[in-house]
């Protein structure tokens, strides 16, 4: 990891791009594992993306390995500053030498195809708000939540598709994450929060 991360480190600070020499082992054994964690935790998803050409594929699968990663800090069952430690962690690391075979996948993608840094940076916002609020008093303060935690990957991944169509691509994360929180009602409440507005709440 260590050896790909300096070669990966290298390729970034030179612009990346059609610039980057062939992936080597580490960097192929570290998109090999963001595809696994894809295809076990997102299966749906994973089928998805098979229509994409393999760079891409990968790219997008190293996206989502990073969105899980944040979420699965903001909820699992450490203390709120452990959780607030490892998420501003995993923002810094943006700035790293990559460590991780997720950080690793993740740096070449963004030499590759440009992803950009404020839409992962906002993605771990969107898990620092999970920790502090816990409802949303209208619409308008739910949409700011979801362009954080799904607008963003919408961003972060239109780069890879090759696409200029942000708006389009974050409104649709907005949707795909409004979906989200309909299904996923009862699992929020274990976890103590509630998106559904609340005027919206009172009103039906």
């Amino acid at each position: 990891v260590h050896a790909a991360a300096a070669a990966v480190a290298r390729a970034a600070r030179a612009g990346g791009g059609a610039h980057l020499r062939p992936m080597s082992t580490a960097v192929e054994q570290a998109y090999a594992e963001v595809q696994r964690v894809t295809r076990a935790r997102a299966k749906n998803f994973a089928y998805g993306i098979m229509v994409l050409p393999r760079d891409k594929r990968r790219a997008i699968a190293a996206i989502y390995a990073y969105a899980r990663e944040a979420d699965d800090i903001a909820d699992g069952d450490a203390g709120v500053d452990e959780k607030r430690a490892a998420l501003q962690a995993l923002r810094a690391a943006l700035d790293d030498p990559p460590a991780t075979p997720m950080h690793v996948a993740l740096t070449d993608a963004r030499a590759r195809f440009g992803i950009p840094d404020d839409a992962l940076s906002a993605l771990v916002d969107g898990g620092l708000q999970d920790l502090v609020k816990t409802r949303y008093a209208s619409f308008d303060e739910l949409r700011g939540y979801c362009e954080k935690v799904a607008g963003a990957v919408g961003v972060a991944c239109v780069a890879v598709y090759g696409s200029d169509d942000v708006g389009r691509a974050q409104t649709l994360g907005v949707a795909l994450q409004l979906i989200n929180i309909m299904r996923d009602v009862d699992e929020d409440r274990g976890l103590g929060r509630v998106y559904l507005p609340q005027d919206e709440l009172e009103r039906f």
